[in-house]
């Protein structure tokens, strides 16, 4: 995780610095794809015309685009485009470049950056400081904002919200209304739905899923196949990983590990240093705490507590 977070703050600081150089480089007419014509909308932005084909997105030369303040918005090299009604516009340094696509009613705007292969559509916003690139995709209502990422093959749909440090990459999903925020990771293969939140330094990755409305906040980490569900809370440095499940109103917090096949569900609480393994089911208002494990396939269930150092083993 460290190095993927290394890499990609060396990228977009040299990224930045190259956009400023581009556009610089490109205030001659001379070679450009695009004109910005007379034509206006109710926020002053302008039409662009195209002057030559860009085939990766079907426009012939002559083809009118979307609308951008000026050639401060639109890289007039590498096929990047704005179409349809798309808005690349506003006060602060708001940039699309490389091979990147604003389409829809799309808005890139502030001092957000849209390039490489990324693409933005539907009724999507991208502003503050946002940067989604790779061949990431962010349409439908979708807001990702503040200094969040969203890179590499990752997906945002829906009316999800990706906002302040969030990073959302690899071949992550996110849809509904789901939120991802302060400086939550999700990646890989992982899915996040529903309303579900992931907050602060929580990480989902792997393929696991966080649905409905379900939370996982703090330094939690639910990773592996797992799954947290229903109205589930995940918090603290608590760890969910295998083929483990979180549901109903069940809470795992503290350094509690659930892993395995384990279930977690109802009311129940873990917490402390407690594990939860194997195919053990906590479920009704059970609480396992301290330092104690279940494992097997054990069963704790109605008002019990499991605490101390102690053991429940269902062999």
């Amino acid at each position: 995780m460290t190095s993927v977070v290394l890499r990609n703050s060396v990228y977009r600081k040299s990224t930045k610095k190259s956009a400023s150089l581009r556009r610089y480089r490109t205030s001659s007419s001379e070679g450009n794809k695009y004109i910005i014509t007379e034509e206006t909308n109710s926020i002053g932005s302008r039409r662009i015309q195209a002057l030559r084909d860009i085939p990766r997105h079907g426009v012939k030369a002559g083809d009118l685009g979307g609308w951008v303040e000026s050639e401060d918005s639109l890289d007039q090299n590498g096929d990047a485009w704005v179409s349809g009604n798309a808005h690349v516009s506003g006060d602060g340094d708001a940039w699309v470049s490389g091979n990147a696509l604003v389409s829809g009613d799309a808005k890139v705007f502030e001092d957000a950056l849209v390039y490489g292969d990324a693409r933005i559509s539907g009724d999507a916003k991208v502003y503050g400081n946002a940067q989604v690139y790779g061949n990431a995709q962010v349409y439908e209502s979708v807001r990702v904002t503040g200094n969040a990422h969203v890179f590499d093959d990752a997906r945002v749909h829906g009316d999800a919200r990706i906002y302040d440090n969030a990073e959302v990459f690899e071949k992550a999903r996110v849809s509904g209304d789901a939120l991802v925020y302060g400086n939550a990771r999700v990646s890989g293969n992982a899915m996040i739905s529903g309303y579900a939140w992931v907050a602060e330094n929580a990480q989902v990755s792997g393929n696991a899923r966080v649905s409905r409305n379900a939370r996982v906040s703090g330094n939690a980490r639910v990773f592996e196949n797992a799954q947290v569900f229903e109205n589930a809370w995940v918090d603290g440095k608590a760890q969910v990983s295998g083929k483990a499940q979180v549901s109903g109103k069940a809470q795992v917090s503290g350094n509690a590990m659930i892993s395995g096949s384990a279930r977690v569900f109802e009311n129940a609480r873990v917490s402390g240093n407690a594990m939860i393994s194997g195919y053990a089911m906590i479920s009704g208002y059970a609480r396992v705490y301290g330092d104690a494990e279940v494992s097997g396939n054990a069963r704790v269930y109605g008002n019990a507590d499991v605490s101390g150092n102690e053991i429940v083993d269902g062999r």
